[in-house]
């Protein structure tokens, strides 16, 4: 089966491929930070837009600089899925699919008004940070604690269904004791206030009047502190082995990051480094 369509990287290619992908060369993290300065800018220049006083006075020059980004981060794109020999996985990739809706709601605005108003995706384009000061230490913490959430999924996802049986059993509970007439009109009214209640979120929209209501309150209240410490001592416990360094280096072939510290090959694809 065919693997999709591979572009062999030579050369304004492979110098665009090191400038744009990789955060370990003085002219990768020049790239790297012009682009999250544009970033920041461009955010800055949509929620301007957003205030109505700023909007009456300076309507067009953020209108104008909008444009000027868009095309900008729609440009870097498309030398994205130049300097990469497989463009089409790059495109399906987490941050293709982000690039490309960062360009798109300007572009869209044109035929349906109002789309830049999802320009907002921009923010996630910021992720990018980790790559820019070769912040290495940072992506290897964070893929430690990526394998700790997924090492942990079971116990977690036991510990909320455990959380949810108790909530409803308590939502249940406080709609028999105190009724619709303190205002727990319904079991899913009920079930509401448990779960506010045992989150110590405490609205206090609804709350139990008669003294067994307020006494189960007290419970719930004391269980809450427990129970929310249940999920941080599973996901600490997964991390307590030591995560391996790990380079800014990407993958030139398929852009997968996070390779070991004087890898040849990516441990993606197999291709050379």
């Amino acid at each position: 089966m065919a693997k999709g369509r591979e572009v062999e990287l030579t050369g304004w290619r492979a110098r665009g491929h090191e400038i744009i992908y990789e955060a370990d060369t003085p002219a990768g993290k020049a790239f790297d930070v012009a682009l999250i300065w544009a970033i920041l800018l461009s955010l800055a220049a949509v929620m301007l837009e957003s205030v109505q006083s700023v909007e009456a006075r300076w309507g067009y020059e953020l209108r104008v600089a909008e444009w000027v980004f868009t095309v900008l981060f729609t440009l870097e794109y498309l030398l994205r899925l130049a300097c990469v020999s497989r463009p089409g996985q790059y495109a399906r990739s987490f941050f293709g699919i982000v690039d490309l809706a960062a360009c798109l709601p300007t572009w869209v605005s044109v035929v349906i008004p109002g789309a830049q108003v999802f320009l907002v995706v921009r923010t996630i384009r910021i992720l990018r940070v980790f790559r820019v000061l070769k912040l290495a230490a940072y992506v290897s913490e964070a893929e430690a604690l990526m394998r700790a959430l997924r090492s942990s999924r079971r116990k977690i996802s036991v510990f909320l269904f455990a959380l949810f049986t108790i909530v409803v059993v308590f939502g249940s509970l406080m709609y028999v004791i105190e009724g619709p007439q303190h205002g727990f009109t319904s079991i899913p009214r009920g079930i509401y206030w448990a779960i506010v209640t045992l989150t110590t979120v405490g609205y206090g929209d609804i709350s139990p009047q008669t003294d067994l209501g307020q006494a189960v309150s007290a419970v719930i209240m004391v269980l809450g502190y427990g129970i929310l410490a249940v999920p941080t001592g599973i996901v600490t416990a997964e991390l307590v082995s030591a995560a391996p360094s790990v380079s800014g280096q990407a993958c030139p072939r398929c852009s997968v990051e996070g390779h070991d510290v004087g890898a040849v090959y990516c441990k993606a694809c197999g291709a050379k480094l």
